[in-house]
């Protein structure tokens, strides 16, 4: 696979005459005369056109022998944001490997979440990206190798098997293969521009295309942080995580220019999985110049985009946590569903230690809910039935939320839900499944956003309004409800009286 890999290989020329960091993640560049591979944005020495050739993916790149740049790091660049607007297999399969589905099921596990075999799987990726399933995994595994090398100061063999590999070799070998260092020398490259790591908790830097907007995004997290499982602490948003392996915390912070992120992990095999948990649920993946240049078009949003440009939906770690909370607030305000949630995370949840703040549960699972009892949690009845018809739904497999979910087929699951309506489905849309073209038609705020702009809050009116913004309309959502004096919108929060 060479420069046939990228359809447009002019544009891609231009972006890295121009170092646009737009273009980080969307395709790396491979050096003919050096052997490396860069992102876009590399501030190196632009080579020859006639040697630059293009890949859809650092895997794609690896696969074909180049090493990756030691001065931009390509590898950790922010993800391609195809996979999250995109719908079809391709971006359900690219979800579930970053997801760690390869490393925890192998290529058959990916394929069965899928309902396609193995061959089709493997044909359908180095169609689409250059690399297979195994050479993508492998890369994520170089790329976790490389984090935790640098930012602890754990044994290599420790490493080694936290990232994934099977063996010491097998890490030595990718280690010098994808970075030409050996793990010795990478860490050394580190410590002298960063320090000696700190014991016990993993520091990183989460990339993002600019600019983002943190207000509605950090501060929707906050205000709607059920007690327990999350909270806002020393400047941070902190939550528990379910992870395939253990338990672990997080604290986010957002930087001009990285998302900070600090975690504490029971398995070290869970912190790429978990990396890409917290990217998706700060939607960090994005475009936000693409997103905020369509809806821009529309005088009614332009002035919303100029006064605070990349915003972005704050999405969720646990898909099926999400659901259960949106179904908790149906019809509710934002503290009432705070408290109803916080009720089941106290009596169902898994208490976890948090020496570092007050968080005390994970979020119960749909398993752990399934027995719930009606008398021991106050609830209206429909909403009660509702709920449980959620949790049967989910614990049975009938309804798949997850990151390699069929978006049309879990819409229509869930609408066939007893007390799912049209709202609850888009906003599981929205914030579960990651779809960037959800609409939650006859949300309050956004009919109140609506009315205060002049334009029709429901109707075909308001359809062919919004269709104006397609397929970005969960983006437009957010700046409509940027437009209320809400705790949402406010970041950082304000003190309690």
């Amino acid at each position: 696979m060479a420069d046939e890999v990228i359809d447009d290989v002019e544009r891609c020329r231009r972006a890295v005459r121009s170092r646009d960091a737009r273009f980080d993640g969307w395709f790396v560049t491979a050096v003919l005369s050096t052997g490396i591979y860069c992102r876009p944005s590399c501030p190196a020495r632009t080579p020859k056109a006639e040697n630059m050739t293009f890949y859809r993916s650092a895997a794609a790149a690896q696969r074909a022998g180049f090493r990756a740049c030691k001065r931009c790091s390509p590898d950790a660049s922010p993800g391609s944001p195809a996979w999250d607007m995109r719908a079809d297999l391709a971006a359900r399969a690219m979800r579930l490997i970053a997801d760690g589905a390869v490393d925890r099921e192998g290529v058959g596990g990916l394929a069965g979440q899928l309902g396609y075999s193995t061959r089709q799987i493997e044909r359908l990726l180095v169609v689409e990206v250059g690399a297979g399933p195994l050479a993508l995994a492998r890369a994520q595994r170089a790329q976790t190798a490389r984090v935790l090398v640098e930012t602890t100061s754990l044994v290599f063999g420790e490493i080694a098997f936290a990232a994934g590999f099977s063996s010491i070799r097998q890490f030595n070998d990718t280690v010098r293969q994808v970075f030409a260092l050996t793990p010795t020398e990478l860490r050394a490259r580190a410590r002298a521009t960063r320090g000696p790591a700190a014991p016990g908790l993993l520091s990183l830097r989460l990339p993002f295309r600019r600019p983002l907007c943190p207000d509605n995004l950090f501060g929707h997290l906050v205000a709607t942080a059920v007690p327990g499982c999350e909270e806002y602490r020393d400047g941070a948003y902190r939550r528990t995580l379910r992870l395939p392996n253990g338990a672990g915390i997080v604290a986010l912070t957002p930087r001009p220019d990285h998302v900070s992120c600090r975690l504490s992990l029971d398995d070290l095999r869970d912190l790429p999985t978990a990396m890409a948990r917290c990217r998706r649920l700060l939607d960090l993946d994005a475009d936000p110049v693409a997103v905020d240049d369509l809806l821009r078009a529309d005088r009614s949003l332009a002035a919303l985009v100029r006064r605070a440009p990349g915003r972005r939906v704050p999405r969720t770690v646990d898909e099926s946590e999400f659901a259960v909370r949106a179904v908790l607030g149906q019809q509710v305000s934002t503290a009432a569903a705070r408290t109803h949630a916080a009720r089941l995370v106290a009596r169902w949840g898994t208490p976890i230690e948090d020496p570092a703040g007050g968080l005390t549960h994970l979020f119960p699972s749909p398993e752990q809910l399934a027995d719930l009892d009606p008398a021991a949690f106050a609830l209206p009845a429909a909403r009660h039935r509702c709920l449980m018809g959620l949790v049967a739904a989910l614990v049975a497999g009938r309804l798949d939320l997850g990151v390699g979910a069929d978006w049309a087929r879990a819409r229509r699951r869930l609408a066939a839900l007893p007390g799912v309506g049209p709202w609850t489905v888009e906003t599981i849309a929205m914030r579960a499944l990651g779809d960037p073209d959800a609409f939650p038609v006859g949300d309050l705020g956004v009919r109140r956003a609506l009315d205060g702009l002049g334009l029709p809050g429901d109707g075909s009116d308001l359809a062919a309004r919004a269709g104006r913004w397609r397929p970005w309309r969960s983006y437009a959502v957010q700046y409509l409800w940027a437009t209320q004096t809400h705790s949402i919108n406010q970041w950082p929060p304000e003190a309690p009286s």
